[in-house]
């Protein structure tokens, strides 16, 4: 099963994909966000449609004691929309840390500051992505 995950930001939204056994996750863009949630929602029901996804990973930034906070407060309200709008199943996952593992994982490939702005989000929803095919029941872990 191809999975599509999102790392929802205000200004951007990192994009990773499984390959089609589901086992893999590879970082696949970052969308800036438009401005209007409807078309941002419409660009991922796009990327559904291209990747031939089959459900949609969304990040849940918890807070560290894993309650729910303003950010996944707003990440949840929009979960709703989003669901409403795509034609596959959305669900959450709890995201802690990936932003700074990617961050972290990035440093050490060597990639100045501006450069790891640039990939960041979709390097986040790849961690994500992994965590995800590799929590799910009878699953090996891949990495």
């Amino acid at each position: 099963m191809r999975v599509l995950a999102l790392d929802l930001g205000t200004k951007r939204i990192g994009v990773a994909v499984s390959d089609p056994t589901g086992t893999l996750a590879s970082p696949l863009e970052v969308l800036a966000r438009s401005g209007d949630r409807a078309l941002d929602h419409q660009r991922i029901g796009q990327l559904v449609d291209d990747t031939a996804a089959e459900r949609v990973v969304v990040g849940l930034p918890l807070s560290l004691d894993g309650s729910i906070g303003p950010a996944a407060a707003a990440v949840l309200e929009e979960v709703d929309e989003l669901a409403a709008a795509l034609h596959v199943p959305v669900e959450t996952y709890d995201e802690r840390l990936t932003t700074v593992t990617a961050d972290r994982a990035l440093t050490e490939r060597g990639l100045r500051a501006e450069a790891r702005r640039r990939v960041v989000d979709k390097a986040a929803a790849t961690v994500l992505l992994q965590a995800w095919l590799d929590g799910r029941p009878g699953v090996e872990s891949s990495t």
